[in-house]
């Protein structure tokens, strides 16, 4: 059996929420995630959401399952319907088998639609019952946590827990709520075998459970992060507030900056400082950003960038998922210089690299992108704790003498990198063309050298290339690319096709990219990239860098992320 040949099992169950904004959709979903995994079993979520406060209609999938589960699946086994629209929102993914819970107004506007047996769960009543219509968002929980088969004690005792600073009455009534949805659920005649017999492990209790944000930011702080400046902008802003939350307990200094030109400069200014700084955004803030990225280039110093990608042009959908930044990040800037571009595709990924992308900007002084996109940054499930390195960070400083050279030659390109004060030389950086000491110059062949040594650098950033991973077996007919968040979708899918002829290669580094990679293509008979953007931009890149043209593309850029099922009929399309 192969790492794809991976056995799909009854026992993983796919529920949807829905309903609208500021109707307490996130608050069932953190609840109901977090007793799921205290209750043994494992969870995965994702959301998509439209762009406004209030109104408009938002979905959470969630799925729980006996096995390790990490993608968007678009089957809904039970949709629970908290409004109207709700239905006709999600008409596409209900089928015959799909269960509908919902209050009967709801069940009466999706009468038309092609679903499963619909029960009438009267949330808002129930509600008024114990005192607020407030409390129909926790009668839900109630309601889906019995649906679960999740243990009655187990759910009190954490809302109670979640509610813990509220007075002693809405705790109680919120209790009240979830044990009432719960008795109303267990009087439901549900077809048989939707109530699933989950097998259960104690280990996951003692599992961690954060999103895509989450994990980009203990990333950061694992790399020695200890500034981040940021002005707010869908979807990177998790990141930021994370880091800002927790700053005066960890050490990181956080600056909402009053646009993204004065948080990239920020950044800059720290790493020139002697700190470690991060700056996120997203493809409009990044935009503003490329004149400081180019000024990172024409110093050498060190900058990391955490870019989570949305659909474009301008605002887009500017809380949907995309993968349409690549070009914009790889070609950001004026001028030529080296970069380095990481796109995790796992929230292990996530970490890992962005605290790699500290010790290689530091390291090879140049602009480190971390790329991620809406679906990976608001995406989680349970894993083991994060593995944290035992080594103590390393930066990559010198102590200068009085006769120090910021930008003396190097046969690599990397000059040793003093900072303000630590030693007795004089850093001296400019953004115009400078030379060895920092000072400007228009010497044309001092230009010539300068820039000469700053491109060294493309050659030895390969070095340090993260390599693609292979999953599947080694003498295959058939190759998938990938690459960033499509990493858990698409090896589902290989998974369910059951094929082994067929690979998976997914590349957690796109740029620069792996030298292997024109072989990884040359062996096989069919290959094809999947990604979610209109053009093909790694596709682009692979033929541009790797000199080989790969021979399909599987893509999609409506806004929403690719679901398994989406992937196994794409790509049996393209290898049948």
């Amino acid at each position: 059996m192969t790492g794809l040949q991976e056995a799909r099992q009854d026992d993983d169950l796919s529920l949807v929420l829905c309903g609208q904004a500021g109707q307490g959709v996130q608050t069932v979903e953190h609840l109901l995630t977090r007793i799921v995994k205290l209750s043994g079993r494992h969870v995965f979520a994702t959301k998509e959401y439209m762009s406004r406060v209030r109104g408009g209609m938002n979905s959470t999938t969630i799925r729980v399952s006996s096995r390790r589960v990490a993608a968007l699946v678009n089957r809904m086994d039970v949709l629970v319907a908290l409004n109207r629209g709700a239905l006709t929102h999600l008409a596409e993914r209900l089928s015959p088998e799909t269960v509908i819970l919902a209050e009967q107004a709801v069940l009466d506007e999706g009468a038309e639609l092609e679903a499963g047996a619909s029960f009438d769960l009267p949330f808002s009543d129930i509600a008024t019952g114990i005192g607020n219509k407030i409390y129909s968002n926790i009668v839900a929980v109630g309601a889906i946590a019995n649906v679960l088969g999740l243990d009655l004690a187990d759910v009190t005792g954490y809302v109670q827990h979640f509610f813990a600073k509220k007075s002693e009455e809405i705790v109680a009534d919120n209790v009240e709520a979830a044990r009432a949805g719960y008795e109303a659920a267990e009087r439901l005649e549900l077809p048989d075998g939707l109530r699933r017999s989950f097998k259960t492990e104690a280990a996951i209790r003692d599992e961690i459970l954060v999103n895509g944000s989450e994990a980009v930011a203990l990333g950061a702080l694992a790399g020695g992060c200890d500034f981040v400046s940021s002005y707010p902008m869908s979807p990177s802003t998790g990141v930021l507030a994370f880091l800002a939350q927790r700053g005066r307990d960890l050490g990181v200094l956080a600056e909402q900056a009053e646009d993204e030109i004065a948080a990239i400069n920020m950044a800059i200014g720290a790493w020139y400082a002697g700190a470690r700084a991060l700056a996120t955004t997203s493809g409009g803030g990044f935009a503003l950003m490329t004149e400081g990225i180019s000024l990172a280039g024409m110093i050498e110093t060190p900058a990391v960038v955490h870019v989570a990608q949305r659909p474009g042009p301008a605002t887009g959908l500017p809380t949907r998922t995309e993968q349409g930044d690549l070009e914009l990040v790889l070609y950001g800037g004026h001028g030529e210089f080296p970069r380095i571009i990481l796109a995790p595709g796992t929230l292990e990924q996530a970490f890992a690299l962005t605290a790699r992308a500290f010790d290689l900007a530091d390291k090879y002084q140049v602009p480190v992108f971390v790329l991620t996109d809406e679906y990976l940054v608001d995406s989680y499930y349970n894993l083991p704790p994060f593995d944290v390195p035992d080594a103590a960070i390393k930066k990559h400083i010198v102590k200068t003498s009085s006769d120090y050279l910021r930008y003396a030659a190097a046969e690599n390109g990397v000059s040793p990198r003093g900072i303000p004060g630590y030693g007795e030389g004089l850093v001296t950086v400019d953004s115009d063309e400078h030379d060895e000491g920092g000072r400007i110059t228009e010497d044309m062949d001092v230009r010539v050298a300068m820039t000469d040594k700053r491109l060294a650098k493309g050659e030895t950033l390969k070095e340090a290339i993260v390599p693609p991973e292979l999953i599947g077996p080694e003498d295959y007919r058939n190759l998938v690319i990938c690459w960033g968040s499509t990493y858990h979708v698409i090896r589902e899918g290989l998974a369910q096709l059951g094929r082994d002829d067929t690979a998976m290669l997914h590349y957690s580094q796109v740029y620069p990219l792996h030298p292997e990679t024109t072989d990884y293509i040359s062996r096989a008979e069919r290959s094809v990239v999947v990604e979610s953007n209109a053009t093909g931009q790694f596709r682009k890149l692979i033929r541009l860098h790797a000199g080989v043209d790969v021979d399909e593309g599987l893509v999609k850029y409506d806004g929403l992320s690719f679901a398994v099922e989406e992937v196994i009929e794409g790509l049996e399309e393209i290898l049948s």
